[in-house]
């Protein structure tokens, strides 16, 4: 019986972007080139009307504003890479939600709120469907939580554990044995071959090396010729003395 693997623990976290507002702190982000969204406010006066002309929501005909163009002084726009919205048109391409102070993902084109993101694209365990935030295993390329990994028989928990399947499903090594694999001739106990450990088949009976000894003199027969004897299996000197 193989031993399967799990590849190694991930975790699943959205990239959220932050908003940033006043001044020095604007000049700053704008400067350094930094991942995100600036909020500012339409100002009066000819030092922002060359500003204020180049301004276009980026919904275009969809803003909510009704004006694409509209910089009315005291309004706010958001910035993000190079595009910019009125504030209340900065929101979440899915629930239209504005995005205000929150976090949001950028994905794309689109812009969702956190909700939105974790319900369209974030990691879901196979087995809850919930999503994995942190700590999952992948077992055959698909995403668990470490407490959804369980044995299909015994349902205890296979995260760090020595397991191996059946039918494309998990089982603990214990549980396996029980249910699956070839019974010992001698002691009755599962062979499971986990760990290196090593048996002998003749016809249709099956030993662990341990158990595979003359049923006379308790030697063992391992790598050595045998004589059956109904159900037994004996040494050749035991089987010589049994003759005479």
């Amino acid at each position: 019986m193989a031993t399967d693997i799990l590849a190694s623990d991930f975790d699943s976290r959205l990239r959220l972007k932050t908003k940033t507002i006043g001044g020095e702190r604007i000049k700053r982000a704008k400067e350094t080139g930094e991942d995100i969204a600036v909020l500012s406010m339409f100002l009066p006066g000819a030092t922002a009307a060359k500003e204020n002309a180049t301004f276009r929501c980026h919904l275009g005909m969809e803003c909510m504003l009704g004006d694409c163009r509209d910089t009315t002084p005291g309004t706010k726009k958001m910035e993000y890479k190079t595009r910019q919205w009125h504030e209340k048109c900065f929101c979440c391409c899915v629930c239209k939600t504005a995005i205000g102070t929150k976090s949001f993902i950028p994905r794309e084109q689109e812009i969702y709120c956190a909700g939105c993101y974790e319900e369209k694209y974030a990691t879901r365990c196979i087995k809850c469907k919930k999503i994995i935030t942190s700590g999952g295993v992948t077992y055959k390329n698909e995403p668990w939580h470490r407490e959804c990994f369980t044995c299909t028989h015994c349902t205890v928990s296979l995260a760090g554990q020595r397991f191996t399947s059946r039918d494309e499903k998990p089982y603990c090594a214990e549980c396996f044995g029980e249910l699956f694999a070839k019974r010992c001739t001698s002691c009755v106990k599962p062979i499971t071959g986990i760990g290196g450990t090593r048996f002998i088949s003749f016809e249709d009976r099956h030993w662990h090396n341990d158990c595979f000894i003359c049923a006379i003199c308790k030697t063992s027969l391992v790598g050595r010729g045998f004589i059956t004897d109904e159900q037994d299996v004996i040494c050749p000197e035991c089987a010589k003395q049994k003759l005479m």
